[in-house]
């Protein structure tokens, strides 16, 4: 769906040139007014043309407050992943018994680091328009910095307390400590991917997109698989200074958030930060709003569902990947992170295909050719499920092709919605992930019990292609029925 001329301008204008928005007034309403010759659509044009072809990462790369961001993702992001690891690794030499097994902590401790997601994932993004993205991108950093710091204070002080309902009070320490860094990441996400339009010119957002997915899988592949040695490496390295620290592991974590903080204390924005006329609404009504703003923008909102199914399905696979691996000749089902190393990669090489080259085609193309080439993925993984070799390659273009889905998606989401609203539309679409991400986690392996690994890959495979084609033909039947209203 097009925009209108009013959000087509305030879309493209730089975030130095623009003033306090009208849209304050919280209307969306299509203009009664019918619209002007230069205003029409082309009767030909099915769907939006594609940008014209740039240079690929150079743009971005040379962007300093882009470099700036992107900075501080990388530390936050290796912070995130390896503050698992470093959980995991405290409940081990602090908690469990020996002989016995961790699954039961580490189950604990991955609900309180969902639940805000599921509870405060919208509600983050309320305020998120509401405060200064540039506030809440540091804060939320240093804070959860200084969460990690508190980790031994917690773990000292409760040393000798009894235990509640048969488990350690330190142990309800880390709970807390993880349920509140999860819920300032909550703030955190939707901030960040609000400032990228504002620092990022959107001609150059699918490059700039395409870098950040690269290297948020970069870091999840880093992060798991370098988290415990890095951790063990800081011990020794505490060790040989001399200093009668125990730390060190936490202090490191700690600090990659902080170093991100204080990155992003360089980063200029340029957003709008005066306070919105007449009184402010309630957080509900904001909720409210940014739904029917979907409601509205067709493309906006199929792009949204189109992430949706994305991760539902990398959700599935997460849980799927360990069965295959079990099956596959010269693999053990403790090896299944080879599996999604290798999705990682095709991910990570589909983003900088796309960074370089993307430019050619529309965004509805990209996002169908990648739906098309995910269900091959998939299917060849339910023929392939005993030969490593294919089912490692299925994997990577599959990761290849997701990219080619989420990436441009995001794009379309962070191009076309007005800064005013973004805050609201990423809440609502991180409450749509997270929900997308937990689902299949619970729902695939009953699949694969009951109907066996190669019916629920194939299954897979045609919920990926349905949704691209459902993606692609309301796109298109939308673009034209808008040409039809316009004539």
């Amino acid at each position: 769906m097009r925009l209108s001329e009013s959000e087509s301008k305030r879309v493209n204008q730089h975030p130095a040139q623009k003033k306090s928005s009208s849209v304050t007034k919280r209307n969306y309403r299509e203009p009664q007014k019918p619209p002007s010759q230069a205003e029409k659509v082309p009767a030909k044009m099915a769907e939006p043309p594609a940008e014209p072809a740039k240079r690929g990462f150079v743009p971005v790369l040379k962007n300093g407050n882009f470099l700036t961001l992107w900075s501080g993702q990388v530390f936050s992001q290796l912070a995130d992943k390896i503050y698992l690891v470093l959980m995991i690794a405290l409940i081990a030499s602090h908690f469990q018994a020996a002989g016995t097994s961790i699954s039961g902590w580490v189950s604990a401790l991955m609900i309180a680091f969902t639940i805000p997601a599921i509870l405060f994932g919208s509600l983050a993004g309320v305020f998120v328009d509401r405060w200064s993205k540039k506030a809440v991108l540091v804060s939320t950093n240093l804070l959860r910095g200084v969460l990690v710091w508190s980790v031994p204070a917690v773990l000292w002080l409760t040393t000798d307390w009894s235990p509640i309902y048969n488990l350690p009070v330190g142990f309800y320490g880390l709970l807390i400590i993880t349920f509140l860094v999860s819920t300032l990441t909550q703030f955190f996400a939707p901030a960040e991917q609000a400032v990228i339009p504002l620092v990022v010119k959107r001609r150059d957002l699918l490059s700039a997109n395409s870098l950040y997915t690269t290297t948020m899988m970069a870091s999840l592949i880093i992060g798991f698989a370098v988290g415990d040695p890095l951790l063990a490496l800081t011990d020794k390295f505490v060790a040989q200074l001399g200093l009668d620290w125990q730390f060190g592991k936490e202090f490191v974590v700690g600090g990659a958030y902080a170093i991100a903080g204080l990155l992003l204390l360089l980063l200029k924005t340029g957003e709008n930060t005066e306070p919105t006329e007449g009184e402010t609404p309630h957080v509900f009504a904001d909720i409210w709003e940014g739904l029917l703003y979907l409601k509205r923008q067709r493309r906006v909102r199929n792009a949204m569902i189109q992430l949706v199914i994305l991760f539902s399905i990398f959700a599935a696979l997460a849980v799927l990947a360990v069965r295959l691996a079990e099956t596959l000749p010269g693999m053990k089902a403790s090896q299944f992170g080879f599996l999604l190393a290798m999705g990682g990669i095709g991910m990570a090489g589909g983003a900088a295909i796309l960074g370089h080259w993307g430019q050619h085609f529309t965004h509805n193309r990209l996002s169908l050719y990648g739906s098309i080439g995910m269900s091959v993925a998939l299917a060849g993984l339910s023929l392939f499920t005993h030969n490593l070799w294919m089912a490692l390659g299925m994997t990577a273009l599959l990761g290849m092709c997701g990219a080619m889905v989420g990436i441009p998606m995001q794009t379309t989401i962070q191009a076309e919605t007005p800064e005013e609203m973004r805050g609201k539309v990423f809440g609502l679409q991180n409450n749509g992930v997270n929900i997308a991400l937990s689902l299949p986690l619970a729902l695939a392996g009953l699949a694969e019990t009951w109907i066996g690994l190669a019916p629920v890959l194939f299954s897979l495979a045609i919920i990926a292609i349905a949704g691209g084609c459902l993606n692609w033909y309301i796109s298109v039947t939308g673009s034209a029925m808008l040409t039809h209203a316009d004539k």
